[in-house]
């Protein structure tokens, strides 16, 4: 088992082990022997958590919430699971998300389209639907109490219209999921960490996106944990990459869409490609283009996929 990322003040990461290490958190927030999970990896991500929570001295009894940020499987593909391991847990969920979460055949439709069946069955295994009775919808400013703690829902549109943040009152910390972009640590230089903006189908919303950005930082948070990964600090500077970065993802894209829809997709993944290079020049990652395609050959790939969805959408 990995072991567990401890932040202070009772907050800890656990590596979901999606895909790779290092590319998926689980974020557990702990007081006084109650807990709450914030992003719910994969089927494949429980052992992971029950490791953690042992270690912590918290039973499964002692969970009380776990939040999904947002219905895509990355996140919320193991809450299912989850439910059934965690006797006492009510599941938080946005409330355009709650549906999914009672009845994921959408969810496993939708996996199936992007990524094929078998690999989407590789991925996120059979999931498993949570009852209505153990439901709570997560509407903006709803308060969770865990032992004394409050946490804070902010809605969160932009990503996916049923994408949900949570501060933790006690820090002033947020629990961002897909909100406030992606950070692969392998770039991280002299201990600064980096962001990437993340576009993916299929209700990725510009607008909506930025002012979700600004909501984030309108809390003034100390920190910022990424569900892509882990915590990183002096938020402003990343609000501002992010912000430059999804504006350059529309501008490209739309410079590509005025040459035709033949062979789109392709040359969307090229364009983002050199924005991906010019990016690593802005920032000094020490990485080449090989290395640098391949860590985000799934971004490239589904970031085409949703500015592709965005365009039509206009059309």
């Amino acid at each position: 088992m990995n072991p567990v990322i401890h932040y202070g003040y009772g907050i800890y990461a656990i590596d979901a082990m999606y895909i790779r290490p290092g590319l998926a958190a689980i974020y557990l927030i702990v007081q006084n022997g109650r807990a709450a999970i914030f992003d719910c990896g994969t089927n494949a991500s429980i052992p992971q958590v029950l490791y953690a929570l042992e270690s912590l001295g918290v039973s499964t009894s002692g969970v009380e919430y776990v939040v999904p940020s947002h219905v895509h499987l990355d996140h919320a593909g193991g809450a299912g699971a989850m439910m059934e391991v965690f006797p006492n847990a009510t599941l938080v969920v946005h409330p355009r998300g709650a549906r999914h979460m009672a009845d994921p055949s959408r969810l496993v439709e939708g996996a199936r389209s992007v990524y094929g069946e078998a690999t989407a069955q590789t991925l996120y295994g059979d999931l498993k639907p949570v009852p209505l009775s153990r439901i709570v919808e997560a509407c903006d400013g709803m308060v969770l109490d865990l032992a004394g703690r409050i946490l804070s829902v902010l809605d969160t549109p932009g990503h996916a219209k049923h994408h949900i943040c949570l501060r933790d009152n006690r820090t002033g910390h947020i629990f961002a999921g897909d909100a406030f972009g992606v950070s692969h640590r392998e770039l991280d230089v002299e201990g600064r960490a980096f962001v990437f903006a993340l576009t993916s189908p299929v209700q990725f919303d510009p607008q909506a996106i930025h002012a979700s950005i600004d909501n984030v930082l309108s809390e003034r948070p100390g920190a910022i944990y990424l569900a892509h990964f882990g915590q990183v600090t002096d938020v402003h500077r990343l609000g501002s990459d992010l912000h430059r970065l999804v504006d350059a993802h529309c501008t490209v894209a739309w410079k590509v869409n005025a040459d035709g829809k033949e062979e789109r997709h392709s040359r969307l993944v090229d364009v983002l490609r050199q924005l991906l290079v010019e990016e690593r020049v802005r920032q000094g990652w020490q990485i080449g283009d090989a290395k640098l395609f391949d860590m985000f050959s799934d971004e490239l790939d589904v970031n085409a996929q949703g500015l592709e969805v965005w365009l039509d959408s206009l059309s």
